[in-house]
């Protein structure tokens, strides 16, 4: 399937970041997102159904949300969408998975601090001490490496994409772990009716 969802709601579970053995990180995690509406009865909002996704970003994008983002974060992500049916222990369900294509912030709820970072640093299979520094607190990129070792923040066009995603083994999303499409509260999701 190739529809293309966009998704606004909180993120519900810590990230779970995990690099393969051929060195492609991923990052799973639960996103709840809730309905609102206002009632002109009682002049106030009412709280209405939660839909939940099972996020999954691999590469570059997995590796700075699992350092940008946690459990509460009001979040943005579009992405693939799949839906599945499911069957365990006798019990059934339908489960919504979103395979990121990106994702931040929303920032209808907060304000946010951007960095852009060379490709390389954000690569999960970067050797150790080949990246530059990052100073947190400023922003700035300190290199301790020389140039020609990687190239500068501008050298890709922001147009496209850092890496493209493949579709991916349902065997890697599977080393998450299974609990992976239930409710974050331990719960088996939807009822297959």
């Amino acid at each position: 399937m190739n529809d293309t969802i966009t998704v606004c709601g909180i993120v519900a579970t810590e990230p779970r970041h995990l690099v393969t053995e051929t060195g492609i990180a991923i990052t799973s995690l639960r996103l709840a997102s809730p309905s609102r509406r206002w009632d002109r009865q009682t002049s106030a909002w009412t709280n209405g159904p939660t839909n939940w996704y099972t996020v999954t970003a691999f590469r570059s994008l997995a590796t700075n949300v699992n350092r940008s983002l946690s459990k509460g974060d009001r979040v943005v992500v579009t992405g693939r969408v799949r839906i599945r049916t499911w069957e365990r222990d006798g019990r059934g369900g339908t489960s919504v998975e979103i395979d990121a294509e990106g994702m931040g912030h929303d920032l209808a709820w907060g304000i946010s601090n951007w960095m852009r970072l060379p490709r390389h640093v954000a690569e999960a299979t970067t050797a150790p001490g080949s990246s530059p520094r990052i100073d947190h607190e400023t922003g700035e990129v300190h290199d301790d490496v020389p140039d020609a070792a990687h190239p500068p923040v501008d050298a890709a066009p922001d147009d496209v994409h850092p890496d493209e995603q493949p579709d991916h083994d349902d065997g890697l999303v599977a080393a998450l772990d299974e609990p992976a499409h239930g409710h974050p509260d331990g719960g088996s999701g939807l009822d297959a009716a």
